[in-house]
């Protein structure tokens, strides 16, 4: 692939949004199968801004038995790698660009509580980070969704397809991420503009609706047959719905042999308004890691398998983005119908 000029200029710009001061160190965390031109331009970046930095490359690991696992946040590669992590802990700034990203991996509470911050480059085409470049809006509309949430007791989602779920919000914890981090001990992921949070145990309830054009971004497939979920208590107790897409998610959770794969994960919304529904119909499977349409503005982002605050690990996970929901907290509209409340 020919590396475009504006494509090195987004990377140049977010790195200079992560305040990246000359005499810091500053890891290139790489693997086997990392795209090759995200590692280019990643370098080209940082040389350009002076940086000092190196590049680490692990092997990536290979495919455990049972199911396949795509777009977890959760890279396997720092796994055993002890001397790798101890590196990551002396560094200032790791630039992530393993292929699922550290974003749930084991090590990186570690990493993070050295005071290293973490800078996840998603494992996209280079277009779709160009074109998703973060800026001063995008933070501030982040931070004063974190902030409604942290100030709430409750969220409620509800939809025409029928979805009527209630989330308590009492000891979560929430996240937002705006495309880069600038402080010691954060980890962010470009593309950014979403907010996720993490339900204390047994406070999600109610039913969850897929319907037609919603997404599953692990099996990255458009929704095309309804499909329900019933949810007590965090676990989803039943898959409902006739065709292909039920069939698939029954049965890729089931195989985890795990009940933490039918819990709730994290719940939260999309705030970026760069963010294209249609844009993984325009991308190869390989090309696209479906981080743009978990930040799509308005979707209700709802997310099975671990959440390490409820006490619960697995390696099961799906992300939904539902599109058309009105979510509230504490009664009070923060989307409308898939539209994010100004």
């Amino acid at each position: 692939m020919n590396l475009e000029a504006r494509w090195l200029d987004a990377f140049i710009k977010t790195f200079e949004r992560c305040a990246i001061a000359t005499g810091e160190t500053v890891v290139v965390l790489t693997e086997q199968q990392t795209r090759a031109d995200l590692v280019t331009l990643a370098e080209l970046a940082l040389s350009q801004l002076q940086c000092r930095y190196f590049r680490l490359t692990l092997p990536t690991p290979a495919t455990p038995g049972g199911p396949l696992v795509r777009s977890s946040g959760a890279s396997l590669a720092l796994t055993g790698q002890s001397s790798a992590v101890a590196a990551l802990c002396h560094a200032d700034v790791v630039i992530d660009l393993t292929v699922e990203g550290l974003m749930h991996a084991v090590e990186t509470t570690e990493i993070l509580q050295s005071g290293t911050r973490i800078m996840n480059i998603s494992n996209e085409h280079p277009e779709t980070l160009s074109r998703m470049l973060p800026d001063d809006n995008l933070q501030q509309q982040v931070k004063q969704a974190v902030k409604s949430i942290r100030s709430a007791s409750r969220m409620t989602v509800v939809s025409e397809a029928g979805t009527d779920l209630t989330v308590g919000l009492k000891d979560a914890r929430t996240v937002g991420v705006w495309g880069w981090t600038d402080r010691p001990g954060t980890l962010a992921h470009w593309p950014g503009g979403l907010v996720v949070s993490f339900p204390a145990a047994g406070t999600v309830n109610g039913q969850l609706v897929l319907g037609a054009g919603d997404l599953n971004l692990t099996f990255k497939r458009y929704i095309e047959s309804p499909v329900t979920l019933q949810i007590e208590n965090d676990y989803v107790k039943a898959l409902q719905g006739h065709g292909a897409d039920c069939a698939l998610m029954q049965d890729y959770l089931a195989a985890f042999d795990d009940p933490a794969a039918f819990a709730t994960s994290h719940v939260g919304w999309g705030l970026n308004p760069a963010a294209r529904y249609e844009a993984m119909t325009m991308y190869d499977r390989s090309d696209t890691n479906g981080t743009e349409l978990r930040a799509v503005a308005g979707n209700f982002l709802y997310s099975t398998g671990a959440n390490e605050f409820a006490g619960r690990f697995t390696r099961g996970h799906f992300d939904l983005p539902v599109m058309g929901c009105t979510i509230a907290l504490d009664g009070s509209e923060v989307v409308t119908c898939g539209k994010p409340v100004s």
